[in-house]
């Protein structure tokens, strides 16, 4: 088997797009947490 020579290190470009989505990844992850609390709040409420 050939062996696999190491990736080269991200450059700057890379790097910064990196950190806008990981900063995007916990936006999405706050709003998620937020809409599973209103559905579970919401959900406890009905009166079927």
């Amino acid at each position: 088997m050939p062996k696999r020579s190491q990736a080269p290190l991200p450059s700057g470009d890379v790097e910064e797009e990196n950190k806008q989505l990981k900063a995007r990844i916990r936006e999405l992850e706050l709003e998620r947490d937020i809409l599973r609390r209103a559905a579970k709040y919401f959900a406890g409420e009905t009166n079927w």
